[in-house]
């Protein structure tokens, strides 16, 4: 129940954290028996769209010309003829029309992007992997935060996503601020983000978008890891 108009969630012009008590659902063109609570697209200034998208049992996600990542965040579904549980995702190319569908319940988050191509760099093919499957890496040497990319370390691809997991009481060794913009889905766990000059508390089912060179940092608080699933815009020149 609403508490009198308080929410967590915050709009700035570098920034928005969106918390689940205020996604609104609609379906999206081309779904079927499914529906959207979309995070982030160009309508707030990002150059891409993310959404979290709920699928009833025979349902699918409409095609779309822009590339897609999806992570399967409960259930089980089909990109093509993948079946991809829990932990698993998948790269769907621009233009590719693969479906995304689900036999039983399922929510997963999708990520789109028009793709940028980049001269003598051919385009990517897609993939498909599990999370459990990468060996998450120590973030600068420190092995209380673990870094797992989920897409491949080639130029053909103009966007990464990581997952990052933080021991209780771990944070960034700096506060960064970049060119590259942000897309952020906290997992699980939770702790507290700088977000410009501002400070917020954060936890699972929390939605963090971050502009191009807004200050940011997170530190882990609680008992048990923090972990989020991240996107950033890659290899390709600013003034692409």
């Amino acid at each position: 129940m609403q508490r009198l108009g308080h929410t967590r969630s915050a709009n700035r012009h570098d920034h928005l954290l969106l918390t689940p008590d205020t996604f609104v659902r609609a379906p999206l063109p081309g779904m079927v028996n499914a529906t959207a609570a979309v995070h982030i697209g160009p309508a707030a200034g990002a150059k891409f769209t993310q959404y979290t998208a709920e699928i009833s049992p025979g349902g699918c996600l409409g095609l779309t010309a822009a590339q897609r990542f999806v992570y399967v965040l409960e259930g089980e579904i089909r990109a093509g003829n993948q079946a991809l549980a829990g932990g698993g995702y998948a790269y769907l190319p621009a233009g590719a029309e693969t479906g995304v569908s689900a036999a039983a319940e399922a929510r997963i988050a999708v990520i789109e992007k028009p793709f940028l191509p980049q001269a003598s760099v051919r385009a990517p093919a897609a993939f498909h992997g599990a999370e459990t499957a990468v060996s998450p890496q120590p973030l600068l040497g420190d092995s209380a935060i673990g870094v797992r990319m989920l897409m491949p370390d080639d130029a053909a691809f103009d966007f990464a996503v990581n997952t990052m997991t933080f021991q209780p009481g771990a944070a960034l060794p700096m506060v960064e601020a970049h060119v590259m913009e942000h897309g952020l889905l906290m997992l699980a766990g939770g702790g507290i983000y700088r977000l410009g000059d501002a400070w917020y508390p954060v936890t699972a089912g929390d939605f963090i978008w971050m502009a191009p060179y807004c200050p940011q940092w997170f530190g882990a608080i609680g008992k048990q890891p923090a972990k989020y699933l991240i996107y950033k815009d890659w290899n390709r020149h600013p003034l692409a």
